[in-house]
């Protein structure tokens, strides 16, 4: 690459279910970022839902905590914007992406593997798994707060080919120093 080409972005999303440490994981990508100099950000694939999910609970006269999911919900609002356009979510999200500039992009709300990862993957991402075991996955589950917990959404996730795949089950400081050494491979 020569000094006057621009240097292609690193895009990962970042996949697994539910309380394995995808958020996480989006965290340290955004920390390794920081430590190089790199400009980040993180774009995810749910924002609209997120915007409907709060639209819904302020109609229905509810609360929701800053961040919290209503899982049940945002998987019907989910299918709903599929049913009527399967790649709505995906569109959205590419022209969300257009608008920034960095040189490094993480994506940690990635679960459909037909429309949305295919699209994902036409954008330049690299496909990052995080498991761990089910136990401290469902610990983690419980401690989170969320209104309604479901894993529909995420029963397909395998089929969604990682480029690497790391197990957070270790603790905080392994996990970040194996998302760390992954991601300098990775440059």
């Amino acid at each position: 690459m020569t000094t006057t080409e621009a240097r292609r972005p690193l895009r990962i999303a970042v996949v697994g279910l539910a309380g394995a440490g995808k958020s996480t994981c989006a965290t340290l990508i955004e920390e390794f970022a920081r430590d190089k100099g790199l400009a980040h950000a993180r774009v995810k694939l749910a924002t609209p839902l997120y915007d409907l999910q709060e639209q819904v609970y302020r109609r229905a006269g509810g609360s929701l905590h800053e961040g919290a999911q209503d899982q049940v919900l945002m998987e019907a609002l989910a299918d709903a914007m599929r049913r009527i356009r399967p790649e709505s979510l995906a569109d959205d999200f590419a022209a969300r992406l257009a608008a920034v500039d960095a040189d490094l992009v993480v994506n940690d709300d990635l679960r459909d593997p037909h429309v949305d990862a295919p699209a994902l993957r036409g954008h330049g991402f690299r496909v990052l798994r995080i498991t761990c075991a089910e136990e401290l996955r469902q610990e983690r589950l419980a401690g989170r707060g969320d209104p309604s917990r479901a894993d529909r959404s995420t029963r397909e996730i395998d089929l969604i080919e990682p480029d690497a795949v790391i197990d957070n089950g270790a603790g905080l400081d392994a996990y970040r120093s194996t998302v760390h050494e992954l991601l300098g491979s990775w440059l």
